[in-house]
């Protein structure tokens, strides 16, 4: 019998594109505890070529066949959004642990159902947030719980990210050097594939780390996108109530160069108020009575930590470390998202409670 202390996770990646082979396959072949039996992609000579370059056993073109294999315990799902539903479904049913990529699903109650069907079946369903897993999100988030801010009462958010070259149709991507898979065309700008645009793309961070950060999710949202000429939005500002009665603002862009991308967050409470700039890695603690904490810069490779998330999946499996960001937080993304999306096509403000079914 295999001691339990070397016991590894077998895993599986289904959707092998850009993410993919840039965050995930590298995360799981670079966790001693987990073993990368096997990849998919749609194409079966890129299927091909990914295992041989990365030393992968087995290639699929079907993410069925992947999920068919013998002795498979976990999946991490980096397919195109409008597959995450009915592939994390498909892996759920067949009693595996799940890591799904962000926008988690098209719409909430898709959300909602796999959380449920993870919990009736005792299995893990991750969300990819990989701004989670850095220090200053673990000791905001413990801050905030500990009463350290007060009653939390207004937070403002702006968040920008040069992607709206994706969003209007262009494949090639820059922000993370030169891609060992390209996009495919249409994948962040056909909305049968994408959902939406900023909102699915880049909002679901923010949205997730709110809802991270305060234990707390959207009660109503009131929001106005503009496309500026494309199928799908390209500008976004929501208002949005939380559940504890905390107001927030977010401002969403990925129409901004590289050389200025802003991701601030300002945390305001009755006690003190946190300002975190998630792209330089600082975060300060300013007392309302007077006095100021400024926490140790982060360094470049923890900013945005995108390996975490996969490597976070086997720990949980194996108990090693709690999830992170369990389901509910991708749940908590999707209704947010959700209510933004109805609010901006109807002009309304809109009650999370209104859209439940």
């Amino acid at each position: 019998m295999m001691d339990k202390d070397s016991r590894k996770v077998v895993c599986g990646l289904i959707g092998a594109g850009w993410w993919g082979t840039y965050a995930h396959l590298p995360a799981l072949l670079a966790h001693p505890r987990a073993t990368l039996a096997a990849i998919q992609t749609r194409e079966a000579d890129t299927a091909a070529r990914i295992a041989r370059d990365f030393g992968v056993p087995h290639a699929f073109t079907s993410a069925e066949e992947l999920m068919a294999m013998e002795g498979l315990e976990a999946v991490v799902i980096s397919s195109t959004p409008h597959l995450h539903f009915s592939q994390a479904q498909a892996a759920l049913n067949r009693g595996l642990h799940v890591l799904l990529e962000k926008p988690m699903t098209f719409t909430a109650a898709q959300a909602r159902r796999l959380v449920e069907l993870a919990q009736a079946k005792n299995l893990k369903l991750v969300s990819c947030f990989p701004w989670h897993h850095t220090r200053h999100g673990q000791e905001a988030r413990r801050l905030i719980a500990a009463g350290e801010l007060g009653d939390l009462r207004m937070i403002s958010v702006l968040m920008t990210n040069p992607v709206d070259h994706l969003i209007r149709g262009a494949a090639t991507f820059s922000t993370h050097g030169r891609p060992y898979v390209e996009p495919q065309a249409g994948t962040y700008s056909d909305p049968a594939i994408a959902g939406g645009g900023q909102i699915y793309v880049q909002v679901a961070h923010v949205a997730g780390y709110l809802s991270f950060l305060t234990a707390a999710r959207a009660a109503r949202v009131f929001a106005r996108f503009h496309n500026d000429g494309c199928p799908l939005d390209i500008f976004d500002a929501l208002n949005v109530q939380l559940e504890n009665g905390c107001v927030a603002t977010i401002a969403s862009t990925g129409a901004t160069p590289l050389e200025n991308r802003v991701y601030e967050v300002r945390i305001y409470g009755t006690h003190a108020c946190l300002f975190l700039e998630l792209w330089s890695g600082t975060m300060t603690i300013t007392r309302r009575e007077g006095g100021e904490m400024r926490f140790p810069k982060l360094a470049p490779d923890e900013i945005f930590p995108e390996r975490a998330p996969a490597q976070n999946l086997v720990d949980a499996i194996l108990g090693l470390a709690p999830a992170v960001s369990p389901g509910t937080l991708g749940l908590a993304s999707m209704e947010m998202i959700e209510a933004a999306c109805e609010s901006a096509r109807t002009g309304l403000d809109v009650k999370l409670r209104d859209l439940l079914p």
